[in-house]
């Protein structure tokens, strides 16, 4: 029993912190500066009178004299000032984050710059300084959403209006941003689309490098019943909150806390301490609100009690302090716990202070944690707006309020006020109450996210339209009307494909439009090399939870691709499959059918040696070879927001993600004018694979290198991966997608109506030989000049 801990602060949450750490049997003395007299009944606690002033030099005095091992700041202004610092530069740990980290409270614009930049889920936002009330009037006005009105700065938990209309919205900008009415605060502002849901406060311990959730709270910050009346400090909180489901929690980890922790150590401010951050659970999925950078009062209260009794929370501390967090058990006790918040009457307005406060005998199970007392003399006395947090923890959550309550019964002061309906929403929430049976959606699928995606894509599946098609969705099956395509001895000809491990990219760069133009793409490119045209399309997307903004924006792009392909998507399966899939991913298959002429199928069978091979200019990578891409570009250190290093006009994803160019416009018309022998679609494999399968037994193909100029991209892999041009011909398309077999002389027809129909570049590459296999000539010009 040798450590010694300096709480700062003087609050609810500061007493229930002391209270916890107390029960450490390696907890010698804990000092709280300046502490309540709640705090200061423990004998292993003691008060200090010494100012919290900025740069605190009596306070670390002292800690350095009593050879203080750990220090908690309760409140978030001693940490946005840097009080970490402080204690660090005399060799004391602190357990709470630099200055440069708890920004992401200190500055709302601050912290959604941040989410915007990792992608973490949150409203939509545009910040805005206090001489901009003329933009940030007109983007009210034009947002097209209800709005929240932040001040981006420290408020102590006041600054934010939520009006419920435009015109009151434009009188929040001007109470803000002309009359000051938050203060140094206001100076910039956050306006953010007004998000709905059930709340939920998750409040973690981090290292910097682990993250461990406590079980996710709700908080009550009206004043009223029944969430009316005027914004709070916060009236009462529980934990567990039903509403926070197992899965939901694992969505906050994946999406949000994860990479908050990721992001901060990887821009050079890594987070320690206790990162509490406010969710909204929306219809699309958890969303952030705001970071808070200690722990939270009420919540505080609550989930200290919530802690299982052999949890050390001392050892908690110090192991996030040195960055050993995964060293460290942390659990609660099976139930609930609740505290409720005595105030002041006028509170959160002017109020009295200075009440004598009577305290009988409240039940044993129940902690009164002190939040805003003070001693007159041997009086205990009200001396803040919150009074007191009457806390407990119970098997159920009806027994836990019941013992508070009764507990709030035996307090008394002039003016006591507190809410009779904590924890409403959960004891009227459908998980609290008996149920009929499980339903589709407590498994995962929710058949309302589908119903919305269909409705959703209609409108791009329209524009699908073409001849035998009318591309209405929502049937059993898709018809396509052969005869009015006016073919007169068709042949069906399909082909079935995805993206491979481009989806990755998609997936981790948060770009889903494109991928479906290479979904559509590889398939109708492999109809063509037929004589084919593509007539119609149909997607299949599997994921473990449906999320309608992405599956839009990738059935956006297959449309897209339809309509440069001139086919129609007539249909699709889209497979909600929880467990099938990690959060977030999701898999794509394609499948087209289009029709030729019997007479016109290809490869035609006059195939000869010195036939000459043209090349079509590819748009980039096209949808193969990705896992060797990926390899090189984890070898670089680069991540797919930097900045393309062949392109600086785009970043490193953009640039990967350029889709497979469809070729059916293009090349359709020299197919019908019979200049085409034959053509080769060059995917995965490269040249030396996919030229052989169109050419008859015993015939091959030279391809000369030289004849145009190796893309950027591709010499980049092969500089930066280290890959022999032979590898590289094995592999990639490198600049040409699609190989072309025309007689000598059809050459200069052929290359006519190709480059009169499209603007992708047409090469004269290679021929045909009566020796088997491609022999790749004058690789030497890929490489570095």
């Amino acid at each position: 029993m040798s450590t010694q801990i300096l709480i700062l602060g003087s609050g609810g949450r500061e007493h229930a912190l002391a209270w916890k750490l107390a029960q450490s049997s390696t907890v010698k003395h804990i000092f709280v500066c300046p502490g309540n007299p709640g705090s200061a009944k423990n004998q292993k606690t003691s008060n200090l009178d010494l100012p919290l002033i900025h740069p605190y030099k009596d306070i670390v005095d002292f800690a350095v004299n009593e050879k203080i091992n750990l220090v908690v700041p309760g409140p978030e202004d001693p940490l946005v000032l840097g009080v970490e610092k402080c204690f660090r530069d005399v060799g004391i740990p602190v357990f709470g984050p630099t200055q440069l980290a708890a920004r992401m409270e200190g500055s709302k614009a601050f912290s959604k710059a941040f989410m915007h930049r990792h992608a973490i889920p949150t409203a939509k936002f545009r910040t805005f300084s206090s001489s901009q009330l003329q933009d940030a009037t007109n983007y009210v006005q034009t947002c097209g959403h209800p709005v929240v009105l932040k001040a981006s700065g420290l408020a102590g938990g006041k600054g934010v209006l939520i009006p419920s209309s435009t015109n009151e919205a434009l009188q929040g900008l001007r109470s803000i941003m002309v009359d000051n009415a938050f203060g140094s605060a206001g100076d910039e502002i956050v306006i953010e689309e007004l998000l709905e849901g059930p709340e939920i406060s998750v409040l973690a311990f981090s290292d910097g490098y682990t993250i461990v959730p406590l079980p996710a709270a709700q908080d009550h910050k009206r004043i009223g019943e029944g969430d009316t009346g005027l914004n709070t400090g916060g009236m009462g909180a529980y934990a567990p909150a039903p509403v926070a489901t197992p899965a939901i929690m694992d969505r906050i980890m994946t999406e949000s806390l994860r990479p908050t922790i990721d992001g901060m150590r990887k821009e050079g401010f890594p987070f320690v301490g206790l990162l509490f951050t406010g969710f909204m659970l929306t219809a699309d999925g958890p969303k952030v609100l705001e970071y808070n950078v200690r722990f939270g009062d009420p919540e505080t209260e609550a989930l200290m009690m919530l802690l299982s009794d052999d949890v050390d929370l001392a050892a908690v501390l110090i192991a996030c302090a040195e960055c050993h967090l995964d060293s460290v058990q942390i659990t609660t006790r099976p139930g609930f716990s609740v505290s409720v918040i005595l105030v002041s009457g006028g509170y959160p307005e002017s109020y009295a202070k200075g009440k004598p406060i009577q305290v009988g005998e409240v039940p044993s199970d129940v902690v009164v944690f002190h939040c805003g007392t003070s001693m007159n003399g041997n009086d205990l006395v009200t001396s803040g707006g919150r009074v007191m947090a009457v806390t407990c923890s119970a098997t159920t959550l009806e027994q836990a309020l019941a013992q508070v309550y009764a507990a709030v019964d035996k307090i008394s002061f002039e003016g006591k006020f507190y809410r009779r309906d904590i924890a409403h929403r959960a004891l009227t929430s459908p998980s609290q109450t008996p149920s009929n049976g499980l339903t589709y959606a407590q498994a995962g699928v929710s058949v309302d996210a589908g119903n919305a995606f269909v409705e959703a894509i209609k409108p791009y599946v329209r524009a699908t339209k073409r001849s035998g098609a009318d591309v209405e969705i929502g049937g059993f099956g898709g018809i396509f009307d052969l005869k009015a395509t006016g073919y007169k001895d068709p042949v069906l000809v399909s082909g079935t494909d995805g993206v491979g491990t481009k989806l990755r990219i998609a997936v981790d760069a948060g770009i889903h439009h494109l991928v479906g133009i290479d979904l559509v793409a590889m398939s109708v490119n492999d109809l063509l090399v037929q004589g084919a045209e593509p007539l119609y399309f149909l997607d299949y997307y599997g994921c473990s939870k449906l999320d309608v903004a992405t599956a839009a924006d990738v059935v956006k792009g297959i449309a897209q691709g339809c309509q440069q392909a001139g086919c129609a998507l007539i249909g699709g399966e889209t497979a909600e499959m929880p467990g099938m899939y990690q959060d977030g991913d999701y898999d794509l298959a394609g499948f087209a059918v289009g029709a030729v002429e019997r007479s016109s199928i290809l490869p035609r069978a006059d195939i000869m040696p010195g036939d000459v091979l043209l090349g079509i200019a590819s748009s980039g990578i096209h949808s193969n070879g990705f896992s060797l891409v990926r390899k090189v570009i984890e070898m670089t250190g680069l991540s797919y927001s930097s900045a393309c290093p062949w392109d600086d006009q785009k970043t490193l994803a953009l640039s990967l993600l350029e889709p497979t160019r469809i070729y059916v416009k293009q090349v359709l018309p020299a197919v019908h004018q019979g200049f085409l022998k034959g053509m080769s679609h060059i995917t995965g494999g490269g040249f030396i694979e996919n030229i052989p399968r169109v050419l008859p037994k015993g015939m091959g193909a030279f391809i000369d290198a030289s004849t145009w100029q190796l893309p950027p991209v591709f010499r980049f892999l092969m500089q930066r991966g280290g890959i022999a041009p032979l590898e590289m011909a094995r592999t990639f398309n490198n600049g040409i997608g699609l190989v072309l077999i025309v007689g000598r002389e059809d050459v200069d027809r052929a290359v006519q109506v190709l480059q009169g129909t499209a603007d992708a570049a047409v090469y004269r590459i290679g021929e045909v030989t009566d020796k088997s296999g491609v022999e790749m000539r004058n690789l030497e010009h890929w490489s570095p000049q």
